[in-house]
């Protein structure tokens, strides 16, 4: 009888949103003058333009937050067959993305949120397989 599909599925969504989350987080952590000005220019003309200081130092530890408990998850789930930090780390991922959704749809950036959107759709598939 073949593996459950879902098995693979689980981990490469798992490293999927590691990989998104570790890059952007320490992006933002390497960059961080860069960043913080793309994102003062970004929200300057919306009602967060003044929240941009406290939100910065906020999005980095959420978004690495997000990217570890998925990496510790994807290699959690072969190892010991536990979902149950993956659940958590792909939790974080969607409270990430409502964060990072919610500041693009405020500043007004479509676009961007409607990538944000896909992303989302595929977090909450694979928190349903997840069993979370």
């Amino acid at each position: 009888m073949p593996p459950d599909p879902t098995y693979f599925v689980k981990i490469a969504s798992c490293a999927f949103f590691a990989i998104l989350f570790l890059q952007s987080g320490i992006d933002k952590v390497l960059d961080y003058k860069g960043n913080l000005s793309y994102f003062q220019d970004h929200f300057s003309k919306s009602p967060l333009k003044s929240f941009v200081g406290a939100m910065m130092p906020a999005i980095t530890l959420l978004e690495l937050a997000s990217g570890v408990l998925s990496g510790a998850g994807a290699f959690l789930i072969p190892k010991h067959g536990e979902p149950f930090v993956a659940i958590y780390g792909i939790e974080l991922c969607c409270l990430s993305l409502l964060c990072l959704f919610l500041g693009q749809r405020v500043a007004k950036d479509y676009a961007g949120a409607s990538t944000l959107a896909i992303y989302m759709g595929v977090a909450l598939i694979t928190l349903m397989l997840l069993g979370g």
